[in-house]
């Protein structure tokens, strides 16, 4: 009984711990949940209509593309700028099929397989010409072809599994296309359903001849605003207010965005860096010089240009290079030389000018055997059957090839960053070869007999060998730059401190505005994502740390300067006010114009309270017109001229966008083209689909994007 006393007696101190620990247990369980929530966002790339992307889904798309745009340039990497392009390619893609599936979807419209079928057998289609299912000889695509190729592919997987995986990369691109030209055709099936909503007639259709085709002649007296000093007109906040309140759905804003200011160090070579290299090029002027082969120079200078050992067009070299081969003796050497533009420093040997064939038909036997001994044995027996007349093509079928004819083009070869000794020996041979001579090329795997049928092209070709290197920093010209700048970061932790001392330790503070989350670079510097990582999660005010980027080669401090959230940018903006000052001190010296032209019946009386005159020709409703004494288009004077009788002059003052105008119309005329109903009507439902063009902005609007691409990309 005493111990429940004393319980009794501690009542409320258990009930406050006990209830301290379940909020523990549930502020611990609410923790886990936002962080679960919070890892999970981290992996979405974006969203459209609340469907979300992952990073693993949106790459594996950036992945097919990218291969898709390799096979259409025959190219086997992608550069940097290039992945960006098919990043926001993608992306864009991805957000306008979503929108208009939706749409779609509601509309209950569909891409059959039938339309498909129908677009194949057309052939016609632009994304179907870059397939490798195009007839050259009809230059249209092939269905047949395509049919053809699937039930190969098909078969090869159980019959020759060597075979399906040449295939793979082309079934690959074949079914992105496809999938594309789905996409295509449901957009296209949207699009002309909204088109049959705009109607046009013959009376809108005179309406729009008539705007088009009456011409006015005039005489204008201008009073530009320019006549009026900026400093005269008054603008108090109750008139920014007002014009704002005017302007407001002007500064809607639908991403979010921020300003930044940073400061951007570039590290550049030092005096000594330069003088190294200098130094080093020396070096290599002697050994370019006495080298009888030079491809040793070349490699051990780590030059930017492979040396091939074969004359190739002059195309194949840097600009640099290539504009200073002609006025080079073979055999001498230019140089050292800088570029400015890819700052580089520069060297050429010349080692041969020839006139080579661009291209080379040809056709080939390949011979092998147990030892390279047979496989001589063999190729001798096969060069002397040809010579005493032998048909070239039967004995290559004897031996399991075709000998078909191929060309060989310069540049196949010439772009190349290295070539070893027997494929050389074989391009020299074929480019010297005369028409329908044979060779018995001889390399250590067996023998290739060879015959050139024919030589097209003749043109110069030049065998140089070119020591290109950067003006590149060294590790302690860039750790001076980087302790120096580390110090002036740690020494500056708030955003006025690095306004206020950058320009006294050497560095200028720059800005960049409206940067948003579907942006590569912050202000236009390669691998800044980290910094972009960091903008978008930052407070007004922060400031960075310090970001080693660029192409290793700057040294970043950003501040977050200003937030602007999506809705309307406030007048505290000051792009925004700057943009309502100028609207309000152009309507007040409008003002000032139009009372000083109070009772002004005529152009003479016009020109005596200072309006600049001048006559103004082929006025018409539908175009703005263009005024030299303001240096502006007006399309409210156009409406007014339209508006006012011949003969008649302008009962009021018209307000434009660089001036007041009043005028007399002096002449009207139509011009001599003939009215066709039929053909303007088109043109204006063109007009209205066009204007209606901004459909899909509404509907990026409306579907609430969300881009989070700059987190992993």
């Amino acid at each position: 009984m005493a111990v429940l006393g004393k319980i009794r007696s501690r009542g409320m101190i258990l009930i406050g711990i006990i209830g301290l620990g379940l909020l523990a247990f549930i502020a611990e369980e609410a923790f886990r949940s936002c962080e679960a929530t919070r890892n999970n966002q981290r992996q979405q790339v974006g969203e459209v209509y609340g469907e979300k992307i992952s990073v693993q889904e949106f790459q594996r798309m950036v992945d097919e593309y990218a291969e898709a745009i390799k096979m259409q340039q025959g190219q086997e990497n992608l550069n940097d700028e290039q992945l960006n392009q098919v990043k926001d390619m993608v992306w864009n893609s991805y957000v306008q099929n979503k929108l208009v599936e939706k749409e779609a979807n509601e509309l209950g419209l569909t891409v059959t397989d039938q339309e498909m079928q129908n677009i194949l057998n057309q052939g016609t289609n632009p994304m179907l010409m870059q397939t490798p299912f195009v007839n050259q000889q009809t230059g249209r695509f092939d269905a047949s072809s395509l049919k053809k190729f699937l039930a190969e592919y098909k078969n090869s997987k159980t019959t020759n599994p060597q075979m399906a995986q040449q295939y793979e990369s082309i079934y690959k691109y074949w079914t992105f296309v496809e999938k594309q030209l789905r996409t295509q055709l449901l957009a296209q099936k949207y699009q002309s359903l909204l088109a049959h909503c705009f109607v046009s007639n013959s009376v809108e259709a005179k309406m729009a001849f008539k705007e088009e085709n009456e011409e006015s002649q005039i005489q204008l007296a201008a009073f530009p605003y320019t006549s009026i000093e900026d400093s005269k007109v008054q603008v108090s906040e109750s008139d920014l207010k007002a014009k704002y309140d005017e302007l407001k759905p002007r500064f809607k804003q639908y991403v979010e965005s921020r300003d930044v200011k940073y400061v951007d160090i570039l590290v550049e070579p030092s005096a000594a860096d330069k003088n190294a290299l200098k130094k080093q090029f020396a070096e290599y002027t002697k050994s370019l010089t006495e080298a009888a082969d030079p491809s040793e120079v070349v490699r051990r200078s780590t030059s930017l240009v492979s040396y091939l050992g074969l004359p190739v067009d002059k195309e194949a070299y840097p600009g640099d290079v290539a504009m200073r081969l002609d006025s080079m003796a073979v055999g001498s050497v230019y140089g050292p030389f800088e570029n400015a533009q890819d700052n580089t420093l520069n060297l050429i040997k010349l080692v041969a000018k020839v006139q080579l064939p661009d291209s080379v038909e040809y056709r080939q036997i390949q011979v092998g055997g147990a030892t390279p001994e047979a496989a001589n044995k063999t190729a001798d027996s096969i060069y002397a059957a040809l010579n005493s007349g032998a048909d070239f093509e039967a004995l290559a079928k004897k031996y399991g090839q075709t000998g078909e004819k191929t060309w060989m083009t310069t540049s196949q070869y010439q772009m190349a960053p290295s070539l070893d000794k027997d494929t050389k020996d074989y391009i020299n041979s074929l480019n010297t070869m005369g028409v329908n001579e044979l060779k018995n090329i001889k390399l250590p795997q067996g023998n290739i007999i060879v015959q050139v049928l024919n030589r097209k092209g003749m043109v110069t070709k030049y065998q140089a060998a070119v020591v290109k290197r950067t003006i590149d920093f060294s590790k302690e010209t860039y750790r001076a730059a980087y302790n120096k700048f580390s110090s002036f970061v740690s020494a500056n932790q708030t955003a006025a401190d690095v306004e206020k001392n950058a320009a006294k330790s050497g560095y200028r503070v720059q800005e960049a505005k409206e940067i948003t989350t579907s942006q590569h670079y912050l202000a236009g510097i390669h691998s800044t994502r980290e910094a972009l990582k960091w903008l978008f999660d930052a407070k007004q005010g922060d400031v960075s740390p310090l970001y080693e980027c660029g192409d290793n080669n700057h040294l970043l401090l950003v501040v977050l300067d200003r937030i602007n959230p999506v809705g309307y940018r406030s007048l505290n903006d000051p792009q925004v006010k700057e943009m309502v000052k100028a609207e309000v001190i152009r309507d007040k010296k409008a003002e000032q114009i139009v009372a000083k032209l109070n009772g002004v019946t005529s152009i003479a009386a016009a020109k005596t309270k200072g309006g600049v005159v001048t006559p103004v020709n082929q006025v018409t409703f539908a175009s703005p017109v263009f005024l030299t004494a303001t240096g502006a288009s007006e399309p409210a004077l156009s409406g007014a001229v339209a508006a006012t009788a011949k003969g008649a002059f302008s009962k009021t003052p018209v307000k434009g966008n660089a001036g007041v105008y009043m005028f007399q119309v002096t002449g009207r005329s139509m011009r001599p083209v003939k009215f066709d109903a039929k053909e303007i009507e088109q043109r204006l439902r063109q007009r209205a689909m066009q204007y209606a063009g901004n459909f899909m902005n509404q509907l990026y609007i409306n579907a609430k994007v969300v881009d989070n691409r700059y987190l992993f990309f």
